[in-house]
């Protein structure tokens, strides 16, 4: 006839602030306050292990990494061949021509650098001879004596066992670099081939709200890092080849080297063509004398003013749309934490998350947060 009463958990006290409205404990503002520091916490702790990883890893993630960008780049080359060839034929074909061209760069460098290095040695060497002849003229220059103390103690370094055990460093260096490659060609096969079903393979585990967007976020990844790359491969390709046509016509010493060169570093936004235009007037002036480094210093400056107001609107179009402040901001961590490639790498994938928050609550509709706000009545647009 009676029930028995399930015994029930006393609720817990609420917090009374002033005698009157109750409230519970960590809803005031001090509470919401420590619950995101708590939460910020745990993500710098999160993002500071997956960097620790990365660096200790850096022989596998670098190579995935490069070649998840050169997959993303190529892959309407692989839309449009896969249908037609097969996607082990196509693959073959595209991966041959990547590493046919990557090699082939690679080795015209080393040769045309090795061909001129003695001529470059011996003007660098009269060139240096002026400088200190030059120095010397100084009301505050340094006498023979500090001269040449300075020019023992480089060929001291040189000749002592730091320096030996930095090149055998530096043949470690090739090592991992020749198995990076190797590393990153296989797994650079894979992705091309079977793109699509590593992709599907990992979305397996979202559903409903959460799998649109994963589709989303990975849709828009691949976009990005594909327009970026060949924007800017297109963009590097005409620096070179300005830059490299004037260096051929003044005489410049190294010239396909430096234009190769300046084609890397146009990969890096902003800092990358100041730092090209540096190193080859800086061969101009050993080489050929201040007349032609200035002239070389005109060209890179016209080159970079065609750039940048022509042709990074026309071929990049919208794929890294940050602001330069940001720009600069991530190539400082990049570089800081994978050095030169770091450096490389950081604009794409800022670019990469920024364009994620694009597209996290919709195909158009950015984050709650990141939403433009309508300034009539404060509110999200």
């Amino acid at each position: 006839m009676f029930r028995r009463r399930t015994p029930q958990a006393p609720a817990p006290a609420p917090v009374v602030t002033d005698g009157r409205t109750p409230r519970r404990l960590w809803s005031d503002g001090f509470g919401t306050l420590a619950t995101r520091a708590v939460q910020i916490i745990a993500v710098v702790i999160l993002a500071a292990g997956l960097v620790y990883a990365s660096q200790t890893l850096s022989v596998v993630v670098i190579p995935v990494l490069l070649a998840l960008i050169f997959a993303c780049a190529f892959e309407p080359l692989m839309g449009w061949l896969r249908p037609r060839l097969g996607p082990s034929f196509s693959t073959a074909i595209v991966l041959l021509a990547i590493v046919l061209i990557i090699g082939g760069l690679g080795w015209a460098m080393v040769s045309a650098v090795r061909s001129q290095w003695s001529e470059l040695y011996a003007q660098a060497q009269e060139g240096f001879l002026q400088v200190v002849a030059w120095v010397n003229t100084l009301p505050f220059a340094p006498d023979q004596a500090q001269i040449d103390e300075w020019i023992a103690s480089v060929t001291d370094f040189f000749t002592s066992a730091q320096f030996g055990s930095g090149a055998v460093a530096g043949v470690g260096a090739v090592a991992n670099f020749v198995t990076g490659f190797v590393l990153m060609v296989v797994v650079l096969f894979f992705f091309l081939k079977d793109g699509p079903q590593i992709w599907s393979f990992l979305t397996r585990p979202f559903e409903g709200e959460w799998y649109a967007r994963v589709q989303r976020a990975g849709a828009k990844s691949v976009d990005t890092f594909g327009a970026y790359v060949r924007g800017t491969a297109a963009v590097a390709a005409v620096d070179a080849i300005g830059i490299g046509i004037g260096l051929f016509v003044l005489g410049v010493p190294l010239a396909f080297p430096l234009t190769i060169l300046v084609f890397l570093l146009a990969f890096i936004p902003i800092v990358g063509a100041t730092v090209a235009g540096i190193l080859a007037s800086l061969v101009a002036l050993v080489a050929n004398g201040p007349i032609v480094a200035i002239i070389v210093i005109a060209i890179v400056v016209v080159v970079n003013q065609l750039e940048g107001n022509l042709l990074q609107p026309i071929l990049m179009g919208r794929a890294l749309k940050l602001h330069s402040l940001v720009v600069l901001i991530a190539l400082a961590i990049g570089t800081v934490l994978g050095g030169i490639l770091g450096a490389i790498l950081a604009a794409p994938f800022a670019a990469v998350v920024w364009g994620i928050v694009q597209v996290w609550d919709g195909p158009a509709t950015p984050a709650r947060w990141a939403r433009r706000k309508d300034r009539r009545v404060g509110a999200r647009a």
